[in-house]
């Protein structure tokens, strides 16, 4: 996160808002006592937020206790929507991602179905919202998970973040190059 947060401040041709702050042991202590899962706040406290691209958005604390309607029931879903059992933690593509408030896990919805509320079931993304986190945005997997093409992705500042930070190979218009790691035996 460090490494991320220290280019973010190196790159002025970057969204401030591509991460968020943190959230101070007040603010979660209120937020706990509202229901807010404790894997979500722990999160927060390290980051509150990431604007991943302009099709993924993980949600700060504020926006995520404001987005709570889609974990409701909807007439005709066959998804067990349940603001008990599901806490939103952001949106891809206009399709919410969900924290399982029992086991933690990260839930998402098949890539299959036009509609969300439509899909049969969740789909797991990750075991926690950490591993979600580095595993799906901060990696080359954030390209294919945020359905990244060439076009979007000379407007795309989370991966212009990503790839000044070394975590994705490649370079975008107006970047510089991340860091290769060259194997022993071809070093110049």
């Amino acid at each position: 996160m460090d490494a991320l947060r220290t280019v973010l401040a190196e790159s002025t041709d970057l969204l401030r808002s591509t991460l968020g702050g943190t959230v101070d042991e007040e603010t979660a202590a209120a937020a706990e006592a509202d229901r807010v899962p404790q894997e979500f706040l722990d999160f927060c406290r390290v980051l509150d937020g990431a604007s991943c691209g302009p099709s993924l958005m993980l949600f700060g604390l504020e926006e995520a206790e404001e987005h709570q309607f889609y974990c409701g029931p909807v007439a005709g879903s066959p998804l067990d929507l349940s603001p008990e059992k599901l806490f939103c933690v952001g949106l891809v593509n206009d399709t919410p991602i969900f924290l399982d408030r029992s086991g933690g896990g990260v839930l998402g919805i098949p890539d299959a179905h036009r509609e969300w509320v439509d899909a049969e079931r969740f789909e797991p993304l990750a075991p926690g919202l950490e591993a979600f986190f580095l595993e799906r945005l901060a990696t080359s997997e954030y390209l294919r998970f945020a359905s990244v093409d060439d076009r979007s992705a000379e407007y795309d500042d989370w991966l212009k973040l990503l790839r000044r930070a070394g975590l994705v190979p490649g370079a975008g218009s107006g970047d510089r190059p991340c860091r290769e790691v060259v194997p022993p035996d071809t070093e110049p």
